[in-house]
């Protein structure tokens, strides 16, 4: 199976509905595997077999069922648009425009005489701007980058607008209707009022809200009602019926017609304008970035756009400006502002050989800086995909929703069906209910004909009916929630992490770079009687330099302050679990546990004594021996993080059972997981044990989270129920978790519970809503006790109080809330 991936745009989609139906289209389809529709951020992601089907075939599926479907862009090309100086004539746009198409690694050129710009599709990794701007400088002419004329158009912005526009003149003439309204029928009879109504309201029916009947006859042409079916029922015969004034004594609905209709647009425009607040989140991202770059090119300063930066590039950031992109200082130190990133409001020093963040703030001194990553590689790039992700994800409980969903306005045109009789066949028993309602109701007029009233209720249920609260319910908490995750340092990559993690009972931890720094130090030395600690040293050193491990590390670092050289290391091994071996100028020399020195038979009773006092006092002993003769202990700390005692106390307090596993022996996992308040501890594990081990808390807990930060934690996180990777950790780790902890600090996980808590409490207050709504709205239509126009204001307003409540999680504290005894084991 080749398992693909594509994400698209549709446009057309007016409610839940329309959602429910194009995910069911896909879903049955062979070759689809898991299909995600969005109707609050109006986008598709698609998991398909490229054996099997093409994201043509997908897209064409989408296409007719009267949708469109629109490929995201190719992120291996960027477009551009720059302006041309030095054009007199035609003749000089197109001399421009036929030498840069052909030039190699520019898709296509379009130069505009009359605004004096070209629009230009190119391949980064082929060409850069700069060579563009010398081309076309070798032709006589000028191209000027000017900051922000290749800024995207925002499309949130250009639907509010749009609706904005077809509210105000909806609005208009239908305002002015009910003011000749109120005047015909309480002053003074207007001559030809029908036909100034007619007139009036046919830009409404058949103008503003022509979209919604296009989209009514598609839907209807697929057997798949939605929301505009409901609205098309509910303004379009009331209209046509008022026309029938024309030529025979009937009364006319022309005026409630518009007003249904000018409701549904202004509905429509509030809920647009709000979905747009909820999805700050990645506009906020976008416009952290920088957007040019001055590098040394030739050396010489030149200020390039960062869409043209390459990996390699050596970057000047100055005081006060953005890090244009992710890199390594090579020369200078600075105090950097991280907080976009982190969270963390207080600035970091960051000096030669440290790594800087693209769209972070240099708050000090001038460095240079080398590009090590572009383009989608970078960590800005990489946060805003994982929201992205998030907000386009489902939480479980919406899979209920979404079903519920695609019976409701099939539903609800059967419930109008039935009032509509009921009223023609039980006319006494409304008449009852009627006046009775009439005695504090002004719109209620028992008076009229049952067909009349039939009319009017059946209008009724049909506009007060509203599936869309339902559908925006999850993607709207889901957008606002991950947003504030993100400026926190909290990326959650899926719904269904959200729901899982305010089920989790036991949390388990990775000790190095978790719990601890991940930045050990050589803190004791114990040489045998007889050897000198220079040699101790220098075996110590020679052998652990071919290793990577961080305790192999530390040690290293400590024989280079002592300024001791290393000597000639050949046929090393990594015996797992226990050490290394190797040949240190042609002698077997070992480092590593107990294990290790009883399979080769080397005698340490005489220092078991003082490798348990190291291992009490929370250090990593291990022996060194060459041949058969221990030469010392050389013992390791991994300095526990400050705020690591703290997060376990309240996670303890929260009721979660705190783990941790490490391959440390029992001693010294035993004293750390004291120092920090561990109720589990878990020690001498192997790397490949610690699934094993999560597996064994889930039978135990049920419900487990796994937190990490190295590369043989990822098969544990990917076992756990939610995994969580520290965001200083290696990028495997990050990409097999569910959450990720940018400022990699454990504190974070308690605001990660404490946001998933509250956009879950969210969802489900959402969810009560639009029952509430339906359940109590729909029965008093039935009964004629609502009339049309109220209903379609109130049908608006339910979407829209979804929508607002999600919004209101902005206001929720996720810090964490630390007790003075958690915070003195710091």
């Amino acid at each position: 199976m080749k398992k693909e991936t594509v994400g698209f745009k549709i446009e057309g989609m007016s409610c839940s509905s329309c959602a429910a139906n194009i995910q069911k289209k896909l879903n049955s389809m062979d070759g689809v595997i898991n299909p995600n529709i969005n109707i609050a951020i109006e986008k598709g992601q698609v998991d398909y077999d490229a054996d099997i089907i093409s994201a043509k075939e997908i897209f064409k599926a989408v296409d007719d069922l009267g949708y469109k479907a629109i490929p995201e862009t190719d992120q291996s090309k960027e477009k551009i648009t720059m302006k041309v100086n030095g054009m007199t004539c035609s003749s000089c746009s197109n001399r421009v425009e036929k030498m840069l198409n052909k030039t190699e690694g520019i898709v296509t050129a379009n130069v505009n005489f009359a605004s004096e710009k070209v629009t230009i599709e190119y391949n980064p990794k082929e060409i850069r701007l700069i060579d563009m701007q010398k081309k076309v400088k070798d032709l006589g002419y000028e191209l000027v980058y000017e900051e922000n004329t290749d800024e995207g158009i925002d499309e949130d912005e250009v639907k509010i607008q749009k609706t904005a526009r077809t509210m105000k003149i909806s609005a208009i003439l239908s305002g002015t209707i009910m003011v000749l309204m109120m005047y015909h029928m309480f002053v003074q009879m207007i001559p030809g009022y029908l036909i100034i109504t007619a007139i009036l309201g046919a830009p409404i029916i058949f103008g503003t809200g022509w979209h919604v009947h296009v989209g009514s006859f598609k839907a209807l042409k697929n057997k798949s009602p939605n929301m505009d079916v409901l609205v098309t029922l509910g303004s379009l015969p009331p209209y046509l019926i008022g026309l029938l004034g024309f030529f025979m004594p009937v009364q006319t609905f022309i005026e409630m017609a518009t007003t249904i209709m000018t409701m549904h647009l202004i509905g429509k425009y509030l809920e647009t304008r709000a979905k747009g607040r909820a999805s700050q989140a990645i506009k906020k991202l976008l416009q952290m970035g920088a957007k040019t770059a001055k590098i040394i090119l030739n050396g010489e300063e030149v200020e390039i756009p960062v869409k043209d930066l390459q990996v390699g590039d050596i970057m000047v950031v100055r005081p006060g400006e953005k890090v244009p992109t992710d890199g390594i200082i090579m020369e200078g130190k600075s105090l950097i502002d991280e907080s976009m990133a982190t969270g963390e409001s207080m600035p970091v020093k960051r000096e030669a050989g440290h790594e800087v963040i693209g769209a972070t703030l240099n708050k000090q001194g001038m460095i240079k800086v080398k590009v090590t990553k572009v383009g989608k590689d970078t960590f800005l790039s990489q946060v805003i995909k994982m929201v992205e992700e998030c907000q386009g994800s489902k939480v479980p409980i919406q899979e209920f929703a979404d079903r519920i969903t695609g019976f409701f306005v099939p539903a609800i045109i059967l419930i109008t069906i039935g009032t509509f009789i009921s009223y023609i066949v039980f006319p006494e028993f409304h008449a009852g209910i009627l006046e009775w309602g009439s005695s504090f109701l002004p719109w209620i007029n028992p008076d009229l004909t049952p067909l009349t009233l039939a009319f009017i209720t059946a209008t009724a249920v049909l506009v007060i009916s509203c599936p869309c609260a339902l559908g925006l319910g999850t993607p709207t908490a889901l957008m606002v929630g991950s947003g504030i995750g993100a400026e926190k340092g909290i990326l959650i990559r899926n719904g269904e992490a959200i729901q899982t993690f305010k089920e989790v009972k036991a949390i388990a931890f990775d000790k190095t770079g978790t719990i601890t720094k991940g930045k050990p130090e050589v803190t004791d030395i114990v040489v045998v009687e007889g050897i000198k600690e220079k040699d101790f040293l220098y075996y110590a050193g020679t052998i652990e330099n071919g290793s990577e491990h961080p305790l192999a590390h530390a040690i290293v670092e400590k024989v280079k302050s002592e300024k001791i050289a290393f000597g000639k290391l050949t046929d090393f091994n990594v015996v797992v679990g226990m050490g290394v071996i190797g040949d240190v100028d042609g002698e077997k020399v070992l480092v590593g546990n107990r294990k290790l020195m009883q399979e080769n038979q080397i005698s340490y009773d005489a220092y078991e004594n003082e490798l348990i006092r190291l291992e009490e006092e929370a250090k990593t002993a291990m022996m060194i021996a060459k041949g058969n003769q221990l030469l010392g202990i050389i013992a390791v700390a991994d300095p526990i993080k400050e705020e690591s005692a703290a997060a376990i106390a309240e996670l303890e307090k929260m009721g979660i059972k705190t783990a941790m596993i490490t391959g440390d022996n029992k001693r010294t996992a035993a004293a750390i997981g004291k120092k920090v308040g561990i109720s589990h501890v878990i020690s001498e594990v192997l790397p490949d044990g610690k699934v094993e081990e999560v597996v064994r808390l889930q039978k135990q807990y049920g419900t487990v989270a796994m937190v990490g930060d190295g590369i043989n934690d990822a098969p544990a996180l990917k076992q756990s129920n939610v995994g969580i990777a520290i965001g200083t950790g290696t990028d495997i780790a990050i990409e097999a978790a569910d959450v990720t902890l940018v400022r990699g600090e454990l504190t974070g996980i308690v605001s990660a519970i404490k946001l998933s808590k509250a956009i879950f409490r969210k969802i489900r207050e959402n969810y009560f809503w639009a029952w509430f709504y339906n359940a109590i709205a729909i029965p008093v239509a039935m009964l004629g006790l609502l009339h049309p126009m109220i209903g379609a204001g109130a049908m608006a307003l339910s979407s829209l109080n979804v929508i607002y409540n999600s919004l209101r999680l902005k206001k929720v504290n996720i810090s964490p809330e630390f007790n003075n005894s958690a915070m003195s084991n710091k």
